[in-house]
């Protein structure tokens, strides 16, 4: 076997195996979790408004947003990372669009993407402290584009 043969298999395990199972782990936690939602009352009254909204998990708890997503369609800010990859196929299977950038690469025209989606009535979620931090720390592209789009 040709030692150029291991990165495309390995390639291929990440982005063909990791997405259905880690979709299945997903879902076999919502089926063993009690998830407690608090203050859902206003994004509530919003989608009865008939308005779209812009929200945010903390990097780490990004693959849990599925489990506790109230609205009808969504597009998720990921990066076009390879790890981003593997994200964006696994929040797919539970029906959720995505919006592929980064601070680092392709972050402009993913901006304008989610602006032009959130004007269009779409919700938008992002992870405001984004892969390298610091965690639970927001920075300001949530505020930027909220302002930009007009969503809460």
């Amino acid at each position: 076997m040709s030692r150029g043969l291991f990165p495309s298999l390995e390639t291929w395990l990440k982005l063909s195996v990791l997405p259905p199972i880690g979709a299945a782990v997903i879902r076999t936690l919502a089926w063993s979790m009690h998830i407690e939602t608090r203050g859902q009352e206003h994004v509530d009254g919003l989608y009865r408004a008939g308005q779209r909204v812009i929200i945010a998990f903390w990097h780490a708890r990004q693959l849990m947003m599925p489990l506790t997503y109230r609205g009808t369609l969504a597009h998720i800010l990921i990066s076009q990372h390879q790890d981003g990859e593997i994200i964006a196929r696994i929040v797919e299977r539970f029906g959720f669009k995505t919006v592929r950038g980064s601070s680092r690469r392709g972050g402009m025209e993913a901006l304008r993407e989610l602006i032009r989606l959130g004007r269009a009535g779409v919700d938008l979620v992002v992870t405001p402290d984004g892969p390298r931090g610091p965690a639970h720390v927001a920075k300001m592209g949530g505020i930027q584009l909220g302002r930009a789009s007009g969503l809460p």
